[in-house]
């Protein structure tokens, strides 16, 4: 009996020294959890008052034992103690890559950032947004950090507001929107690099000691050499569906840095934000500054998963009518360049109806009379229609197109200015250059100066201008092709701050036109994709990947785009780029929106009757495409073909996408491709659609389960003689 109460004893004793150590953590580290369905983002509270960044990673059952898990981690020392900093500053204990450096009114470089309060706010059913509260002690200096969740989506979306009371003018020198530390011994990372006509180039690299920076100082069509996005992983050998891998990137369209700092523990840091090249803002007293909104979102089950976490998130809170439904379209600039007249365009209308698609689209060269635009060397600017070519102006087109059947878009570039040009001539002030030097320019062109308000109202002006001179305007592809020489406002004070304030100018601008044209369809153009970014997408419905229309260079483009943004969004068109059959150049398109860039009259008989079908089959299935769930399945990179599939979200009905990507004689499919994402109890039937006059390799009426599909596969049978193929798999009730 004794030894039984002294087991107790020992038993309560040992449960009561655990319970204190566990309440004396708690007590030491107060943590801040945000959710979402599978994911949480942690933060503990030091005694000091630090904020460091806790976890990343799927959801813990007990939020109480978020406490422990440093004390799991036994790496060498931190000397500062700011290693997991939430948000890192500058000039005090810091020893590594700030997230915020600032010079105060008073000339000091210090910034000690402690926390005062935070906040978990429920905005509706899915979000919840936390804000930590931080202060400097010397200075009256706040930083408030924003937090993000997206609950359904597994998304989540970070940024900053920073304030201050000083007596003067507090330097930002560096201001960025997140910072992340991750634990981990290996970290890998796929980024994108890239040139006009071969963007979203991938590398992978292991990440090592020191610094790895994405980073763009081009000021205007930003990601013409490297974009924000990427994915990083803890395992060389991620995949579609395998490893632990963040996907991320910042929603800016102007100049940004992405660090990867490797720590002398081996954990990784990511620190984005906007670039502080040549701009040290200046921020005034009781001014905030608002970072824009970094966003990533966390897989353990590999790329695919990240993928479709975006795609989600993108459709439901960034794209113009996620949900909704888009235009396909003619566009005549491959048909005649700059070279048309009311009745070439007259005929490409009805060229439109007879292809079946909704909408025709009139590129550039329509404006300008002092200096027609004839060429790219003029007219930017100068946005009347040119008199010679539209003697009764674009609501002649307008009403044509209404009396045909079909929707009329146009063409604009509304932040380019031609040297060769009557606004150049008026307002030379309104433009980007430096005052005693040289003008340099990009396709002929300067840019406009959007800092200055005069210039956003002129912008602005003109779009509106346009539209309610022309009621029936359906459509608007905004293109951006010059980056930023010279850079000099001569509206501004302060030069630091002329690129963020450019920026922040385009995108006041596109707000007021969405608040009076809240629906219009728009595509989002920068010489290709130089502006793909979600700070853009915001205001438009869709964008321009590349000039590069070669559907076999269109497959890898595609195939990367796919990894941040849905098929909804991506203008795929049918174009004479490539040495393709028509058909091969339709299927390609099928995967993201279609549309075509074709002169109809140089199709042959076969190929426009293909066509016109392959039209139709597109508006069957488009919504599955649109709004379905993206599975990939073979990497066009790894092997000789690229394959991925949309699933709708009931599982009842597929539209599977295959290319071959090589041109050797034994070029082939020879082994079945395995499917994911199906409901394995389901069965479906499986129909080859865009035959164009061949035989269907498949049996008639296929059909095959879900689970066969997953586990054995299916063979597209790509040859030589048959380089793509469409599949529609449809559930069998």
């Amino acid at each position: 009996m004794k030894k039984i109460i002294l087991s107790i004893l020992i038993t309560v004793y040992i449960n009561q020294s655990f319970a204190q150590q566990q309440q004396l953590i708690l007590e030491t580290l107060n943590n801040i959890v945000l959710e979402t369905e599978k994911l949480s983002l942690a933060f503990s509270i030091e005694e000091n008052k630090d904020v460091n960044m806790l976890y990343l990673g799927n959801k813990l059952k007990n939020n109480e034992e978020y406490a422990l898990i440093n004390n799991q981690y036994k790496q060498n020392h931190d000397y500062t103690n700011m290693y997991q900093s939430a948000y890192t500053a500058s000039g005090t204990r810091n020893l590594l890559e700030p997230a915020i450096s600032v010079e105060h009114a008073d000339g000091n470089l210090s910034l000690d950032l402690k926390y005062v309060r935070h906040e978990i706010k429920s905005l509706n059913d899915n979000q919840k947004q936390l804000t930590i509260s931080l202060r400097d002690e010397v200075y009256p200096f706040t930083v408030e950090l924003h937090y993000l969740a997206n609950y359904k989506e597994n998304v989540f979306e970070q940024w900053t507001s920073i304030e201050h009371e000083e007596t003067g003018n507090v330097k930002l020198l560096k201001f960025a929107s997140a910072n992340l530390s991750l634990k981990g011994n290996d970290f890998f990372l796929k980024s994108y690099h890239g040139d006009w006509i071969a963007e979203m180039q991938p590398e992978v690299e292991r990440i090592t000691h020191g610094i790895k920076t994405l980073d763009s100082k081009l000021g205007t069509r930003t990601n013409l050499l490297r974009t924000s996005y990427f994915a990083l992983a803890t395992t060389p050998d991620f995949s579609e569906n395998e490893g632990e891998v963040l996907l991320g990137g910042l929603d800016w369209s102007g100049n940004f840095k992405v660090d990867f700092e490797k720590d002398p523990q081996d954990n990784l840091r990511i620190i984005a934000g906007i670039n502080n090249h040549a701009s040290h803002y200046a921020l005034a007293p009781n001014k905030t500054f608002t970072t824009p909104r970094f966003t990533f979102t966390l897989s353990t089950t590999g790329l695919g998963q990240g993928s479709r976490n975006f795609h989600d998130w993108a459709r439901r809170y960034r794209l113009i009518d996620g949900f909704g439904s888009r235009y396909t379209l003619l566009n005549n600039w491959e048909s005649t360049y700059f070279d048309f007249n009311e009745s070439k365009i007259f005929k490409l209308l009805e060229n439109t109806k007879e292809l079946g698609v909704d909408l025709f689209l009139l590129d550039d060269g329509w404006f300008g009379n002092k200096y027609p635009r004839n060429a790219d060397t003029s007219a930017l600017g100068d946005w009347i229609e040119n008199k010679e070519k539209l003697p009764n102006g674009i609501i002649s087109l307008v009403q044509e197109a209404k009396k045909v059947g079909v929707g009329f878009g146009i063409w604009v570039e509304p932040e380019m200015v031609s040297p060769k040009s009557e606004l150049y001539e008026k307002k030379p002030e309104w433009v980007v250059k430096q005052p005693s030097r040289d003008e340099y320019y990009f396709r002929n062109q300067l840019v406009l100066d959007l800092s200055n308000p005069e210039v956003q109202d002129f912008v602005y002006d003109m779009l509106d201008s346009l539209l309610q001179r022309n009621p029936g305007i359906a459509y608007i592809k905004w293109d951006c092709n010059a980056v930023i020489y010279n850079a000099h406002s001569s509206y501004t004070d302060d030069q630091n701050n002329f690129y963020v304030d450019y920026t922040l100018g385009l995108y006041k601008v596109l707000e007021r036109f969405r608040d009076k044209y809240p629906d219009l369809p728009m595509m989002l153009c920068s010489g290709g994709g130089g502006r793909m970014d979600y700070g853009a997408m915001q205001y438009f419905t869709e964008y321009w990947p590349s000039d590069n229309t070669d559907p076999l260079d269109r497959i890898y483009m595609q195939y990367e785009n796919s990894l941040f943004f849905p098929a909804i969004a991506s203008a795929n068109h049918v174009t004479t780029f490539g040495k393709q059959d028509i058909k091969f150049k339709i299927d390609v398109a099928m995967m993201g929106k279609m549309g075509f860039d074709l002169n109809l009259e140089e199709l042959a008989a076969a190929d426009l009757a293909f066509a016109q079908d392959a039209v139709k089959n597109y508006n069957r299935y488009k919504k599955v495409i649109w709004h379905g769930d993206l599975y990939r399945f073979a990497d066009p990179r790894q092997t000789n073909h690229a394959s991925l599939a949309y699933i709708s979200k009931d599982k009842s009905e597929a539209v599977m996408f295959n290319y071959l990507t090589t041109y050797s004689q034994v070029s082939s499919t020879p082994t079945p491709i395995k499917w994911q994402g199906l409901a394995a109890e389901k069965n479906y039937q499986i129909t080859e659609i865009n035959l164009h006059g061949r035989n269907n390799n498949l049996a008639p009426g296929l059909v095959l389960s879900g689970d066969f599909l997953m586990r054995i596969g299916l063979n597209p049978v790509l040859n030589n003689h048959r380089r793509s193929a469409v599949l529609v798999l449809k559930e069998i009730k």
